[in-house]
């Protein structure tokens, strides 16, 4: 008789790592020892149809998707464009790379996450020779996150099966060494909050080695729910995350790239790339002169354009202190020959430092003002400015609320002008078309 397996179902968001990872550390902890509380782990990753459009994904042409489009509330633009959604699947499959190097692997997924779960363990419940142990997934701070986390965390508990939150890691300064429990005393002032968790060098946590080896996936792992189909290569799985992409291009006319001009963001996704990528910046002494150059806009390294990979949590911001820490101390041989190598903190890596705090202080007052943040009139409530609201250019939406004076035509015109880099004013115009063109600018 063969023995049941118990299912631990790892729910992937934006921790899309394996090093410094503190789920995957605790998963493989447990796993060696001989009393195992589960015998798989389910690693899942979802591309969640609220924020990212999925109707490519559609197993044929005459199927209609059962989620309303990912465009954006205000303006009812895609809520997630080509060149970020080519580098998210980048980061996605980075990671299924490497988990499967250490015995594991990652199931891909679209829809929303709470529908994405209720098949995973509904598939589950219908077996006798599985079961679900428990999920885990890792706490995140915006408003659509929470109510994804409260969502799953009632499926799984009526399920009553194990649901665990993991304190988000990726940050700098580590959630459990802030001078406040209550977020309500998180000053508004930054300069406030810097001082309570100085000297910076000393403030992160040590990071988390790479797993050796983790548990097996389930053999048997329930499919992706009708009427989506997914992809089992990367290409395919950039082609149905573009198809509805290019197919609703609204605005006519956007710039194409110039010949000979190259991108100052010829980036790929994923925790190889992030981490080249950051190995470079060193060996370069990019680093080292990045308070200089820091507010540049032409190149390469005239910043260290680590954000894309911090967001998605392919990086730690922990694991770039200590990189730095070995270069500043001389622990390894990265940057040897590098001016400020082995001379300690300069002023180049505190300033680093210093971009990556602030990183972390715009998530916390994020916790701190939750949906107040995208209020019209602002995170304090301002109840004197009158907003005009015209029907959007890009919808076939008729709902106008306070339209006296405004026109609709003259205000799509003007709007596509500047999405399209053609206000009349240089810098913005070239702002404008390079994030088009590339998904980056300067700021």
């Amino acid at each position: 008789m063969s023995r049941m397996s118990r299912i631990l179902i790892y729910l992937v968001r934006r921790d899309l790592r394996t090093a410094d990872n503190p789920v995957f550390h605790e998963i493989e902890r447990l796993h060696s020892q001989s009393q195992k509380p589960f015998t798989h782990v389910l690693p899942v990753y979802v591309f969640p149809a609220n924020q990212i459009e999925i109707s490519g994904f559609l197993r044929s042409e005459n199927e209609k998707s059962p989620y309303p489009e990912a465009r954006s509330i205000a303006g009812r633009f895609w809520r997630c464009g080509r060149l970020r959604a080519k580098f998210i699947a980048e980061s996605v499959w980075d990671l299924k790379t490497d988990l499967e190097g250490i015995g594991s692997g990652l199931a891909i997924r679209v829809g929303e996450t709470k529908d994405v779960v209720k098949s995973l363990l509904d598939g589950y419940r219908e077996r006798s020779d599985a079961e679900v142990h428990g999920l885990w997934m890792t706490s995140e701070e915006g408003w659509e996150e929470i109510e994804e986390e409260r969502h799953v965390k009632d499926l799984v508990q009526n399920e009553n099966k194990e649901f665990k939150l993991w304190t988000d890691e990726k940050y700098y300064v580590d959630d459990r060494d802030l001078p406040f429990k209550d977020i309500k005393k998180l000053s508004d002032v930054f300069t406030e909050y810097r001082k309570t968790v100085e000297p910076l060098r000393e403030a992160p946590r040590k990071q988390l080695p790479k797993p050796r080896s983790l548990p097996p996936m389930p053999e048997h792992v329930p499919q992706q729910f009708e009427p989506f189909k997914i992809p089992d290569t990367l290409e395919g799985t950039i082609e149905a995350l573009h198809k509805p992409l290019h197919e609703n291009l609204e605005v006519s006319g956007m710039p194409s790239m110039p010949p000979g001009v190259s991108s100052a963001h010829p980036f790929i996704g994923g925790s190889k790339a992030g981490h080249a990528r950051l190995r470079h910046l060193i060996e370069s002494g990019a680093m080292t002169s990045y308070k200089d150059t820091r507010n540049g806009l032409l190149g390469l390294d005239f910043s260290t354009k680590l954000s894309a990979w911090l967001a998605l949590g392919s990086v730690s911001a922990r694991q770039i202190h200590w990189q730095l820490m070995d270069f500043e101390d001389a622990k390894t041989d990265v940057g040897k020959g590098v001016e400020g190598y082995g001379k300690g903190e300069n002023k180049g890596t505190a300033g680093v430092r210093f971009e990556l705090l602030w990183r972390d202080y715009m998530r916390l007052c994020t916790r701190k003002y939750g949906t107040r943040l995208f209020y019209l009139g602002g995170y304090k409530g301002d109840k004197e400015t009158k907003f005009k609201m015209i029907s959007s250019p890009y919808s076939k939406t008729t709902e106008r609320k306070n339209t006296k004076g405004v026109n609709d035509q003259s205000t799509k015109a003007a709007v596509e002008r500047f999405l399209r880099g053609e206000t009349g004013t240089g810098l913005i115009d070239a702002s404008q078309r390079e994030l088009f063109l590339t998904g980056w600018t300067s700021n």
